[in-house]
């Protein structure tokens, strides 16, 4: 894996944004809702409307970002991607409620770390609520014995969102086989790749999505594509201060036990995962 070195490459692009932002974006409201949003099958969340926040308690709010570690966020544990339709974009931060629907525990910043709009995918729709996967850490591993959630999730109102790209491609990946399939319009096409090594394990049994993508041209690595998922059984299996993050990237040594829990590609695979659009969702199965 060189997920954990590449981002500090790609940190420096988005610094100067946040240094500008201070980390915050004052809050608002858009007008109008997404008259189109689907509601998923079976959702569970609450028909009330949150009261829109002030900017000061926008502002009070953690980000919920890479590297962040917010233990009212709700671990995320499923496989199957049917009720991901598409990936959404916001104005203004976006609060992020726990599961108790009233209490606001995060925000989503309306940019991400390379100052580019943050890509939010919801999971499911219901009413003025939306359950969204976010890019940060319900726990570390090593408080939760080398097993804390490798995905998070959170309600937000969807009066924030504006929907955007169409997620028609799921990309699914085998640890045991060792392989990454993407799927897509009733097509699959697979490829061999290398996985974690047996102390630093790909995490396995959840599902994220593919949040940034940029290159680290000073370690020949391009077309990184960095998800949501972080590594359920080590801190920082890379070192540094990247979450531990997974990423999905091209190596030399794409096959096998090998990474640090990062997927490893060969060229091709590289290619086909790198023309799907931003919050395309990553499932990572045993």
């Amino acid at each position: 894996a060189v997920v954990g070195a590449v981002l500090l490459g790609a940190l420096t692009v988005g610094a100067a944004a946040w240094a500008v932002l201070g980390g915050v974006r004052p809050g608002g409201q858009p007008e109008h809702a997404p008259s189109d949003a689907p509601a998923a099958p079976g959702a569970t969340g609450s028909a009330v409307a949150p009261e829109a926040l002030s900017e000061e308690q926008l502002a009070a709010l953690p980000p919920a970002v890479y590297d962040a570690v917010i233990p009212e966020l709700m671990g995320y544990e499923e496989t199957s991607t049917t009720s991901i339709t598409h990936a959404y974009t916001a104005s203004t931060d976006v609060p992020v409620y726990g599961a108790d629907l009233a209490t606001p525990i995060a925000k989503l910043p309306a940019t991400d770390f390379l100052g580019k709009p943050t890509v939010i995918v919801p999971v499911e729709i219901t009413g003025p609520w939306a359950l969204v996967l976010t890019p940060a850490r319900q726990a570390t591993p090593s408080s939760r014995g080398g097993a804390a959630p490798a995905q998070t999730a959170g309600w937000v109102p969807v009066a924030l969102l504006r929907k955007g790209a169409a997620l028609d491609a799921t990309v699914r990946i085998s640890v045991s086989a060792q392989s990454l399939t993407v799927v897509e319009e009733g097509e699959s096409t697979s490829f061999a790749i290398g996985v974690g090594a047996s102390e630093t394990p790909t995490p396995t049994g959840t599902t994220g999505y593919i949040q940034a993508r940029y290159e680290d041209p000073a370690q020949a690595q391009y077309a990184i594509q960095l998800t949501t998922l972080h590594s359920a059984a080590v801190d920082e299996p890379f070192g540094g201060d990247d979450g531990g993050l997974i990423g999905v990237h091209y190596n030399t040594t794409n096959t096998g036990a090998v990474s640090h829990g990062c997927i490893r590609l060969p060229y091709e695979a590289l290619v086909a995962v790198d023309r799907l659009p931003l919050g395309t969702p990553v499932v990572i199965e045993d």
